[in-house]
């Protein structure tokens, strides 16, 4: 298990790294990324909708609030990401979901 810096660290740069993916891909598909207080929020306006994606430092695991769901990813060191236990990783997930939302294959 890492400790508690170790995972502030892999959770910042997870967030820093999505919210880079995000902010390019935004005006392809009619959303905003905001990354602030820690925490980083996507708002879509067509359909109107707000993904909430934070660091939950306690269990160590990054939470994600998307499609009226929780999802609560884990490191995975040999995907080198924090990922859904034998699912989609954090990014995968976010484009799942946008994609989901927006009726349309979203690439992030």
């Amino acid at each position: 298990m890492m400790d508690s810096q170790e995972f502030r660290d892999r959770a910042d740069d997870a967030l820093q790294n999505l919210h880079r993916r995000l902010a390019i891909a935004g005006d392809r598909y009619g959303f905003e990324a905001d990354f602030a207080g820690g925490a980083l929020a996507i708002e879509f306006d067509d359909p109107p909708a707000k993904f909430v994606v934070s660091p939950n430092a306690p269990v160590a695991q990054i939470w994600v609030s998307a499609l009226q769901k929780s999802f609560k990813l884990d490191w995975d060191p040999a995907r080198d990401a924090f990922a859904l236990a034998g699912g989609p990783t954090l990014k995968e997930l976010v484009a799942q979901s946008a994609g989901q939302l927006l009726g349309e294959d979203v690439q992030l």
